[in-house]
């Protein structure tokens, strides 16, 4: 019989460590492994329940992955939403967890469920009904005539992962995890998105990292508008060792307006530096200087992508991330050469086979009207994680942390705090800013990392753990009005900063060490 999820304000038992960790041992002898194939989950097949040893386990035929001995649960929904368990045999900490994927996902997010069971979790992850073609992550070939596989992707499989896992997992140990989170950035934080604004009641706790939730207009006003900005005419494209010359601009007039030079913008808003200050004495492309067409190219990007209205599609990259390390702009914005940049490869699959199924389908002829209409009417409600509107999120008392990268190449962080002012305008209808900021903040917050880049990388603080701030405010109601950024080089931690919950931000106290954490502030600057 499947058993059901607890309340959130059940009681739960647990044995207290010396760490105050929640550790619970695996049952003797109640609930094999094995005998987990034989378990009934709707329109569900578990191919296979083995247990596997500490340091065994090489899901992608590569090197093992480190973690401890797991029960690996493999299991299929139809119509092909792969997804598996991930048990520890000792150590169980009582919760459960769902890891988040990237681009056109197709993969179960291995590398993430391992650094969970770590953690002492019951992992689970999918591919989100398709398995990724051999041509890369943002190959959508699958797509073309499969609604249902869109839908799949979209929303459905995550929510599917997230029942079946914990019925797994209660099933196994023979009582429900005590908590429920789930942690995903990029595609996975547009999931996480989905999933508090569609099944609120799936997790206690969601982290959705730099998050694509705005995804048919990201991928026009974004990926696709970014491409064209380069690539519509010929003299616009420039080559990614065109890239540091941008990046040493942009901090050569705004890495100081925070009052440190450190090659970080804390607040890239406040730079206003003018890309043609850079252009080449007419007829000239010399590697010291953009032409006309290059100035152009980037203040379109900057600027955005609007329709013929004159409205925001999606808001455009800020300044200061161009060279970070990682894959700034150089894997983003130019590619190696014309047509092989991440933002082309995306948009380019994603309107030929998603939107238009037409596998000749021309970028260059997109209509930011009629078009943008046609995509949203045909995928829209699939992808879209877009609703302000989180009255089941807080109603049920589960808590969402949003983290955006200042210094993203990929999803501009403009995105997340037009979403985060989107439900402060809804909760606050009738209401000032000040009360509506207070009540969001009792379920929600934003933390806008300064120099981070798409989820990792970057030339700022380019660590930070927000899952543990998640906790202790899941389980403790410890809220986090800050999360440590760390700056990590060649595996040592170099600088450390709060990462201050939105509106406020980080401000120096003028005389500490300026590496040190402690040596800043929050301040609220609207």
């Amino acid at each position: 019989m499947p058993l059901t999820r607890p309340s959130r304000l059940a009681p739960r038992t647990a044995v207290a460590t010396a760490a105050g960790a929640l550790l619970f041992a695996a049952p003797a002898a109640a609930a094999p492994c094995e005998s987990l194939t034989a378990l009934a989950l709707p329109e569900t097949t578990i191919t296979s329940a083995v247990t596997v040893a500490a340091g065994a386990l090489a899901p992608t035929a590569g090197e093992p992955l480190d973690m401890p001995a797991v029960c690996r649960v493999v299991a299929v929904t139809e119509p092909a939403v792969n997804f598996e368990v991930w048990l520890p045999i000792e150590g169980w900490n009582g919760k459960f967890h769902v890891s988040g994927n990237g681009g056109m996902a197709g993969v179960v997010s291995y590398g993430a469920m391992a650094g969970a069971v770590r953690r002492g979790y019951a992992a689970a992850s999918t591919d989100t009904g398709h398995v990724r073609p051999g041509t890369g992550g943002f190959d959508a070939s699958w797509a073309i005539g499969r609604p249902d596989l869109v839908a799949d992707f979209g929303h459905r499989s995550l929510h599917l992962t997230a029942t079946h896992g914990r019925t797994v997992t209660s099933t196994f140990y023979e009582r429900d995890p005590a908590y429920s989170y789930y942690v995903g950035c990029s595609k996975g934080g547009q999931q996480g998105l989905m999933e508090a604004q569609r099944y609120p009641d799936d997790f206690d706790g969601i982290v959705a990292g730099n998050p694509a939730n705005d995804w048919t207009r990201f991928y026009a006003g974004a990926h696709l508008w970014y491409a064209l900005a380069t690539l519509r005419e010929t003299d616009r494209y420039f080559p990614p060792s065109k890239v540091p010359l941008l990046a040493d601009a942009v901090n050569a007039a705004c890495d100081a307006l925070d009052g440190l030079e450190d090659g970080v913008l804390d607040d890239p808003r406040a730079c206003d530096f003018d890309p043609g200050t850079l252009t080449c004495p007419a007829g000239r492309d010399d590697a010291d200087c953009l032409t006309p067409g290059q100035v152009e190219a980037v203040r379109d990007i900057w600027a955005g992508s609007r329709n013929s209205a004159g409205e925001v599609v999606f808001p455009g990259l800020v300044p200061g991330g161009e060279n970070g390390p990682g894959g700034g702009w150089q894997a983003w914005v130019t590619g190696r050469e014309p047509f092989t940049s991440l933002h082309w490869l995306a948009a380019d699959g994603f309107f030929k086979y998603m939107v238009f199924e037409e596998p000749d389908w021309n970028f260059r002829s997109f209509d930011f009207d009629a078009d943008l209409d046609f995509a949203l009417e045909k995928v829209g409600a699939s992808l879209d994680a877009d609703s302000p509107d989180l009255r089941g999120l807080r109603d049920g008392g589960a808590k969402l942390i949003v983290y955006h990268g200042w210094s993203d190449p990929d999803i501009s962080p403009l995105g997340s705090i037009d979403y985060y002012e989107d439900v402060l305008a809804f909760e606050g209808a009738g209401r000032g800013r000040d009360a509506a900021l207070a009540a969001v903040r009792d379920y929600f917050r934003l933390f806008l990392v300064p120099g981070l880049g798409h989820c990792s990388g970057g030339p700022g603080y380019n660590r930070l753990d927000p899952l543990t701030a998640l906790e202790r405010w899941v389980e403790d109601g410890i809220a986090p009005d800050t999360i440590l950024g760390e700056r990590v080089e060649d595996g040592a931690v170099v600088r450390t900063r709060p990462v201050c919950a939105y509106p406020e931000m980080a401000v120096w106290d003028g005389s500490g060490d300026p590496d040190d954490a402690a040596s800043f502030a929050c301040r609220r600057e609207d």
